[in-house]
């Protein structure tokens, strides 16, 4: 089976019915994203298949098969951060960081999908992504100035 996954083709031998998850951290070593749940509760697993967030906990591989993966390797890097990610360390919304880089891909979406949200359009978007360590308020915050941060690029 063929993946793209951050631009990079992959030749994987894995079941159809692997979770997407494990093929991006158990054969690709894309550690990035994480396992918090296994049913798609908790957003940790969240990566895009053409644009759209998904859970890869629960998406098996073949349906990445046709479809452009992203995880949040693909978003920024140390060197050339996303403007999520800079407004994520303005804002010091990490505590313990185990959801952040599900949270982070969820945010990049809504921003894709509307460069204005509204705090209904942010708690919409990010319902799906739980934080135990509550910082939702730092979230939102770093979500209004990563779209003001992109209007201005």
């Amino acid at each position: 089976m063929i993946l793209t996954v951050n631009g990079v083709r992959h030749d994987v031998d894995v079941s159809p019915n692997m979770p997407l998850l494990w093929v991006l951290r158990d054969r690709l070593n894309l550690t990035g994203t994480k396992f918090g749940c296994g049913i798609a509760q908790c957003g940790a697993c969240t990566v895009h298949l053409d644009g759209v967030p998904h859970r890869s906990c629960s998406t098996p591989v073949s349906f990445a098969e046709d479809a452009e993966v992203v995880t949040i390797e693909g978003v920024g890097n140390p060197e050339a951060l996303n403007a999520v990610q800079e407004a994520w360390v303005e804002h010091q919304v990490a505590q313990c960081g185990y959801c952040q880089s599900g949270q982070i891909m969820s945010a990049v979406a809504l921003l894709n999908d509307i460069p204005s949200p509204t705090d209904e359009d942010i708690d919409d978007a990010m319902s799906g992504n739980i934080c135990r360590c509550g910082t939702y308020p730092r979230i939102r915050a770093a979500i209004k100035d990563a779209a003001k941060k992109i209007k201005e690029a």
